[in-house]
């Protein structure tokens, strides 16, 4: 299945996270790669496998951990840290259920975070305050905008999600406090 789906230049379905490192690992930029690694594998099964019989677990899981740290990319979670810390859960949240548990655990965890997220913004949307930026007739956040003035006797506000019947009475208690 490997070999013919490395000349149709699809990836492998069922392969392994680590075989998926050592490829990356390895600077492999095509699918074409995957003939190669078929080969490799079929090799160490039928040939190799009586080597490795007597190899300790712990030295297996070290050669792994040492072929997945450089998957791991430490700048795309800080911004995600930066951008949006809900998101930057859901990330944990499934790094840690893959690592300690399973691939299909780490996910469940992952789009449960991101249901959860989804529903707290639709009940509870942001709204903000605007203001007029002088000598135009555009109104901004006041507070990403300070420059922004509030034109007097009104309440401008601006919310940041269509209006349902879940998130109604928040928007109107919201309203009551501007």
């Amino acid at each position: 299945m490997n070999i013919i789906g490395s000349l149709t230049s699809c990836y492998i379905s069922t392969g392994s996270f680590s075989r998926s490192a050592v490829n990356y690992m390895a600077g492999c930029q095509t699918a074409a790669s995957n003939i190669v690694m078929s080969i490799a594998v079929g090799l160490t099964l039928a040939v190799l496998t009586p080597l490795f019989k007597y190899t300790p677990n712990a030295i297996l899981s070290s050669i792994i951990i040492n072929a997945v740290i450089g998957l791991i990319d430490y700048n795309a979670a800080i911004l995600i840290w930066k951008v949006d810390k809900m998101d930057f859960i859901a990330c944990m949240g499934a790094f840690f259920g893959v690592i300690f548990v399973s691939v299909e655990i780490g996910l469940l965890i992952a789009v449960s975070i991101s249901f959860i997220k989804i529903l707290l913004q639709v009940t509870r949307p942001r709204i903000v305050l605007l203001g007029n930026l002088s000598r135009t007739s555009i109104y901004r956040n006041i507070q990403q905008y300070p420059e922004a003035t509030t034109v007097p006797g009104f309440v401008i506000v601006r919310v940041d999600c269509a209006i349902y019947f879940s998130n109604s009475n928040y928007v109107k208690e919201r309203y009551i406090t501007q």
